[in-house]
């Protein structure tokens, strides 16, 4: 623990909240904490505890700050514990405040036993399937058992969907006690000028080359829309164990030479020069892929899962799994850009989210 980093936010008025992030990447969750962060919950200083890596850069360069430590998976749960414990303890945050489930359960671990600071949890991924994100049964039955556990020593949870609270509410069976508040990923409406936009029909995908992402599924229905369109071009954006497979696959269909796999991209520069964006996975608790397409006005088509309905409405959602209906929803909004699903009007922006973010921490306060 780097005791000048941790000393330098030990100072001032503003009650401390300490945001604890167990992964090195930039994902979806890192770019939750890295908007709320750079927005600020209004009345608190946000330091952010996360092992070393880009996520950790990427709050150094805005401005953020942050603690490097040995905090994850690769540095094992008694590390991480002691790590936590360390840092509240110089720290002394009136909120410890929780992203995925491995800092969920290691927070509950550090203060089972002890007096400390307020804990809270966003849960950004929680499956109506609960095969979906584990590597087996048991392990499924063991994860939800730690989880009954440990939000024993929650003061409360924010949830990024209603789906999500139901998930909660279901599959942990929370004490009856436990507030649990939807708060949905904020985002702020940007628009593309019309002078990015160039001819030609462009599909992408953004997201974890993963088995729950049903990445094969995007493929199919992008060869029978290649197939009615032959110079559409379909950009996979994004890294994970599926990569290779997924290759081979394209291979099969024939479309090689119109899929590019770009691995790590910015988000924004990728939906400058995208028409639509295509996400078919099994699950989804509150998108920012999703988001940031509809902010952006691009078509989007996704499957009528999880939290999808709460931002999609029934438009640019498809039930079925048949490529040709597929197709079909996606050459229908890269034609018509009046037929795109658009942002809810009522969906909070980025300060709207902290502003309710500060709302509950008032709450469990109390």
């Amino acid at each position: 623990m780097d005791k000048i980093a941790t000393d330098r936010y030990v100072t001032g008025s503003e009650p401390i909240a300490l945001w604890v992030v167990p992964v090195g990447d930039f994902g979806g969750v890192a770019r939750h904490v890295l908007d709320a962060a750079t927005t600020g919950i209004p009345g608190w200083r946000i330091v952010v505890l996360a092992p070393p890596g880009a996520f950790i850069d990427a709050c150094h360069v805005a401005g953020v700050p942050t603690i490097a430590a040995a905090f994850g998976p690769e540095h094992g749960l008694l590390r991480s514990v002691a790590t936590l414990r360390r840092a509240t303890s110089r720290l002394r945050p009136t909120v410890v405040h929780t992203h995925l489930a491995y800092a969920d359960i290691a927070a509950g671990i550090a203060f089972a036993t002890r007096r400390g600071p307020k804990l809270v949890s966003t849960e950004h991924g929680i499956s109506g399937d609960p095969s979906l994100y584990q590597r087996s049964g048991l392990h499924s039955v063991l994860m939800t058992r730690a989880h009954s556990l440990r939000l024993r020593s929650f003061a409360g949870v924010i949830a990024v969907s209603h789906s999500t609270s139901e998930q909660i509410r279901k599959r942990w069976r929370p004490p009856g006690r436990l507030p649990i508040e939807v708060i949905p990923n904020g985002v702020n409406p940007e628009p593309r000028e019309s002078s990015e936009l160039r001819p030609g029909l462009r599909i992408a995908t953004l997201s974890r080359l993963s088995h729950e992402k049903r990445l094969k599924s995007t493929l199919e229905a992008f060869a029978e829309l290649h197939r009615r369109e032959p110079t559409a071009t379909l950009t996979v954006a994004g890294e994970g164990p599926d990569r290779a497979a997924l290759v081979d696959v394209c291979t099969d269909l024939g479309i090689n030479e119109a899929v590019e796999f770009s691995g790590f991209v910015d988000s924004r520069e990728l939906l400058r020069r995208t028409d639509v964006i295509v996400q078919l996975s099994a699950w989804e608790n509150c998108s920012y892929t999703l988001l940031d397409a509809l902010a952006a006005g691009v078509g989007v088509v996704a499957t009528p899962v999880g939290g999808n309905p709460e931002m999609l409405g029934s438009s640019g959602l498809v039930a079925s799994d048949d490529p040709r209906i597929i197709a079909d929803a996606l050459l229908a909004q890269a034609r018509e850009p009046i037929l795109r699903p658009t942002l809810p009007s009522d969906w909070p922006s980025r300060a709207q989210m902290t502003a309710a973010i500060a709302g509950f921490y008032e709450r469990v306060e109390r």
